[in-house]
């Protein structure tokens, strides 16, 4: 996977939903996470079977979240699940993702979401962000600490933006996670695009100090 990892909400979107999916499949994130949990099991998965055509032509991974059992009917490796349904997910369904993710919001969790299999998690919030009024985001410490505790990649989630991301990285994260941004900016490519741009910026500092 790359550094950033796009999560979607149908209702931030500003245009048609698959339109987006496309536009963003084309800019090559990491992942594109189909978050619509509020909807039902068969709503998920007639709106996954879409998503994934879409990613797949474009040659961006779909990662499918929350249904397991749609993921496995729909022949797709790669899963992301809150803790709580991950901790209900037998040996046997984990055997069939190559990529399976997990939110996390302590050290804790991040370390029982590596000892139940997962290859990446989620840490956050990290910074305030609309998504989370009146809840003050964890911080960087926070983010190192996790970082630092597992041995799989972590992704920084809440309030990442390309002025912040490269602290996100020098704190130890794989990467990052988008969901506002990216469903409501006017170009997907180059709102991306800024990450990349940051990376590099980062990239080639530290190697001017060595």
């Amino acid at each position: 996977m790359s550094d950033i990892i796009v999560f979607t909400s149908r209702r931030l979107c500003r245009e048609d939903f698959l339109e987006r999916i496309k536009k963003l499949a084309l800019a090559k994130p990491g992942g594109i996470v189909l978050r619509e949990k509020d909807l039902s099991e068969e709503d998920y998965k007639s709106l996954a079977v879409k998503a994934l055509e879409l990613c797949q032509r474009y040659g961006t991974s779909c990662i499918l979240h929350n249904f397991a059992n749609v993921a496995t009917e729909l022949e797709c490796r790669a899963l992301h699940l809150p803790l709580h349904m991950l901790r209900r997910l037998s040996d046997a369904e984990k055997k069939h993702f190559d990529t399976l993710g997990a939110s996390c919001h302590s050290v804790g969790e991040a370390m029982e979401a590596e000892s139940l299999g997962c290859t990446y998690v989620t840490a956050g919030h990290i910074f305030d962000t609309d998504c989370k009024k009146g809840a003050p985001g964890r911080g960087l410490v926070f983010l190192a600490e996790v970082c630092k505790t597992v041995s799989i990649p972590v992704y920084a989630i809440g309030g990442v933006n390309a002025e912040n991301f490269s602290d996100v990285i020098r704190a130890g994260a794989a990467g990052a996670c988008l969901m506002s941004g990216a469903m409501r900016c006017d170009n997907p490519n180059e709102y991306l695009s800024a990450f990349d741009g940051m990376d590099s910026a980062k990239e080639s500092s530290e190697k001017n100090e060595i």
